[in-house]
């Protein structure tokens, strides 16, 4: 099985920007970061499998991450040509997506029962089968860690990994539990 610095190393060669070992202690489950999901503050809440309300109350994904003893953190950080580019933005977005689902499919070899966490709405399928029919992907299905109630930020601080690269990038973070 390999290190949580192997697994460190791999993510570097699978192409994010940054990883580091995941302080555990840093995943405090929050009533008011899964309010973010809101139908009112976010489109995806009750459309999709990943995102409330189908993903269940806050303490389900709490009981369901304590099983978990180590893990990484990963991100991707994209230059913009200003605040507001949009372009850039998605296609980091995008970019991440793919790092992170070809990332969990390697980690999956040794730990198949790992705990991704990704960044926004899944996004996989052009339209989810949710609430009719069974994830068609749950594989590739993965939560973000804002609908698991964790404060991004915070677990980037607690992790000793920086969350903000300056004026004109932008971040997108996820992590997978393991053990």
């Amino acid at each position: 099985m390999p290190s949580t610095e192997e697994l460190i190393l791999l993510a570097g060669q699978v192409g994010f920007s940054h990883s580091c070992e995941l302080n555990m202690d840093s995943l405090v489950f929050r009533e008011d970061v899964r309010a973010m999901c809101d139908p009112k503050r976010c489109r995806s809440y009750g459309h999709t499998w990943s995102c409330p309300p189908a993903l269940g109350p806050l303490s389900e994904s709490r009981e369901k991450a304590s099983k978990y003893h180590r893990g990484i953190l990963v991100q991707t950080t994209g230059r913009m040509e200003n605040d507001f580019d949009i372009h850039s933005m998605l296609d980091t977005g995008k970019r991440h997506k793919k790092l992170f689902d070809t990332l969990v499919r390697q980690v999956r070899h040794f730990y198949p029962d790992c705990l991704p966490m990704g960044a926004g709405e899944c996004g996989f399928c052009a339209k989810c089968t949710y609430p009719d029919k069974p994830c068609r992907f749950p594989e590739h299905q993965f939560i973000s860690m804002e609908a698991y109630g964790l404060m991004v930020l915070d677990v980037c601080k607690a992790s000793g990994m920086q969350y903000d690269y300056g004026p004109k990038t932008v971040t997108y973070v996820s992590c997978i539990l393991i053990d």
